[in-house]
């Protein structure tokens, strides 16, 4: 049975299997029914290892074996298969996140925040910076920013970025709101953001920006990050953004904000 490799490494992919369980399965999905030797040799999976496949894809619930002799298989139904494994997969995800929390109660995780911390003294805070590649990144290291932020929030963001600020932050915005952090954002104001500046005025102070074409944080006067690129005209996984923790650039760049805050209307 010949079938595109491009195809077996999209299943593989998708479906979390190895490859040998990836012709099995698509060799008896094709068959229907068939025994471990017809498999084995529609899949031109070796003899020896077909038991073992057969066996493993059986209890990952993609096979069913049929009582009786000789022995043989039945292929579950894909839409089956596609519901068994996103509540495999969101079983696994959930165990993986209460073990991730419960790591913080650990030696352990003690042991780590010590290493990092007695390294970071070590670090000329002319390196305490970096690129961050691909808006995900990018967004991701902005949330850990928001998380240290004690006193003040500045961003400068485009129309379109301010959508998914909005979506994004809103609900981490409204509690640092709550602990006193002062959060104020300059965006351009659109028909398509138009909510979302509504949205976010309810937990931050937001102003219509005029010519300004950026897109900068600034957390504390401490840390910052600018972006590269023009958000129209960049694909989100091209994205960069790059992250200072430097006091005396941070502040240069808060007090830049500030000049700008005053000059756009409300």
């Amino acid at each position: 049975m010949l079938v595109p490799n491009d195809f077996l490494k999209k299943l593989r992919s998708v479906f979390d299997l190895n490859i040998y369980e990836v012709k099995i399965w698509i060799a008896l999905l094709s068959k229907g029914v068939a025994t471990a030797g017809e498999l084995s040799d529609i899949s031109s999976v070796p003899r020896s290892r077909s038991y073992d496949v057969l066996e493993s894809l059986e209890k990952k619930g993609f096979i069913v074996m049929k009582l009786g002799k000789p022995i043989k298989y039945l292929a579950v139904e894909p839409k089956e298969i596609v519901t068994r494994v996103k509540n495999s997969l969101a079983k696994r995800t959930e165990e993986h996140i209460a073990s991730l929390d419960t790591v913080r109660n650990t030696e352990i995780y003690t042991e780590l925040e010590l290493l990092h911390k007695q390294g970071i003294k070590n670090v000329d805070p002319a390196n305490v910076s970096g690129a961050l590649k691909g808006r995900e990144n990018v967004y991701e290291h902005l949330r850990s920013m928001f998380n240290r932020a004690e006193k003040s929030i500045f961003l400068v963001t485009s129309a379109n970025g301010l959508i998914r600020k909005n979506d994004l932050y809103k609900k981490q915005f409204k509690k640092l709101k709550t602990s006193g952090v002062k959060i104020k954002i300059i965006s351009p104001f659109t028909k398509e953001n138009d909510e979302a500046v509504k949205s976010l005025k309810e937990v931050a102070d937001v102003k219509n920006i005029g010519r300004i074409n950026a897109r900068f944080a600034v957390i504390d006067n401490k840390e910052v990050v600018f972006m590269m690129n023009d958000d129209a005209e960049v694909h989100e996984s091209y994205d960069v953004g790059i992250w200072a923790s430097s006091p005396f650039f941070a502040k240069a760049m808060g007090d830049m904000f500030d000049v700008s805050w005053t000059k756009v209307e409300a």
